[in-house]
């Protein structure tokens, strides 16, 4: 499938800010569920549960999901790049606070702009794209300014393995775009991502976790359900979708609003505080994705 759109339209806007939502009310539900299960069990446990709906998604609409050529690589690869983005984030997140690994992890939109420079013809990254690119993760580290503090080594760490993160998920995208987008649907590469993570992922947890579940009420389940079936299943098969018919630079700078629906949905539900500078950040990403998605004369 080529390229089908040059500009995100008004229902591409909405759909992506809707998944940036979903994606920051998934980070609450992760502190909730962390109460109960360990983190890396988590992910592990949403990957089984989204790829197990995948595949009855595709079988009841009678969708190929595996290939008998080369493609089957192709899907080896973004599984790997997926489930190793995870190891990165939540193995991170063990050593740098929650503020500096969202922080370090969207920088993503960074790298998929100057990746999609060089790798599609179609995506330059203008100066006024990258000054929206600035101007909205400057938006985020005010939003996320109140909780940064002067980082220990083992947070310099962390931190660097979320950007690891961040940089391993706008690779997972340009691949998609680059290589795969013609040869594969949607459900095919959530598929081969979901699987290939669950492996991944269930043994980082057997390895780093020798409990992964302490305290599994209802509330903790409820988290995982969200993660597993809206989050890892339903809005991941519409992201495949959008970065199919979308330019993926411009749909990736949209996920710098996912920080700031996190914190706003945290202090809506898990009582932490709104200040000002969390507001004064939301507008200053508003803005840097007016610019990003303005179109050139």
């Amino acid at each position: 499938m080529s390229l089908s759109k040059k500009h995100l339209d008004a229902r591409a806007m909405t759909i992506v800010v809707t998944l940036c939502l979903l994606w920051g009310l998934a980070q609450v539900s992760i502190k909730v569920a962390n109460r109960g299960v360990s983190p890396i069990f988590q992910a592990a446990v949403r990957s089984i549960v989204a790829a197990t709906l995948v595949a009855l998604w595709a079988y009841i609409r009678a969708l190929p999901l595996l290939h008998k050529d080369r493609t089957l690589l192709h899907g080896l690869a973004i599984g790997l790049l997926f489930g190793t983005e995870f190891v990165f984030i939540y193995v991170g997140m063990n050593y740098t606070t929650a503020s500096h690994a969202v922080v370090f992890l969207y920088t993503a939109p960074f790298f998929v702009a100057l990746g999609a420079h060089w790798l599609l013809p179609n995506e330059p990254l203008t100066g006024r794209k990258f000054a929206g690119l600035v101007l909205a993760f400057g938006g985020v580290i005010v939003t996320l300014w109140d909780s940064l503090g002067t980082p220990a080594w083992f947070q310099i760490a962390g931190d660097l393995m979320c950007m690891g993160g961040g940089f391993l998920w706008a690779a997972t995208s340009l691949y998609l775009k680059r290589v795969v987008q013609s040869s594969m649907t949607p459900s095919q590469m959530l598929f081969y991502q979901l699987g290939v993570s669950a492996l991944q992922l269930s043994l980082m947890s057997l390895l780093l976790e020798p409990q992964p579940v302490h305290n599994l009420s209802p509330v903790v389940i409820t988290s995982m359900a969200y993660q597993s079936i809206i989050v890892a299943f339903a809005s991941y098969l519409v992201w495949f979708w959008l970065i199919q018919v979308y330019p993926v630079s411009n749909l990736s700078g949209f996920t710098f609003f996912t920080p700031v629906f996190g914190v706003l949905l945290g202090g809506l539900l898990l009582q932490e505080p709104l200040t000002a500078k969390l507001l004064t950040g939301a507008g200053l990403v508003t803005a840097g994705m007016i610019l990003v998605n303005w179109p050139s004369p």
